[in-house]
C-alpha cells in the first residue's frame, strides 16, 4: 500500500478497507505481491 498504507488511523481505515475501497472503484488490487504478475497479465489480456 506504500505510504497511504503506513497511514492507519480507526477502524475503517485499515489496509482491508482501503483495498475495499480501491476494489469498489475498480482498481484490480492483489492480497499478495506474489500475485502482482499473473493480475497484469489477465488484465492486459493474456492468458
Amino acid at each position: 500500500m506504500g505510504h497511504a498504507g503506513a497511514i492507519v488511523g480507526g477502524a475503517d481505515d485499515t489496509a482491508a478497507a482501503k483495498m475495499a475501497i480501491m476494489r469498489e472503484c475498480g482498481i484490480h488490487v492483489v492480497d499478495s505481491p506474489a500475485e502482482i504478475g499473473d493480475t497484469m497479465l489477465r488484465v492486459l489480456g493474456g492468458k
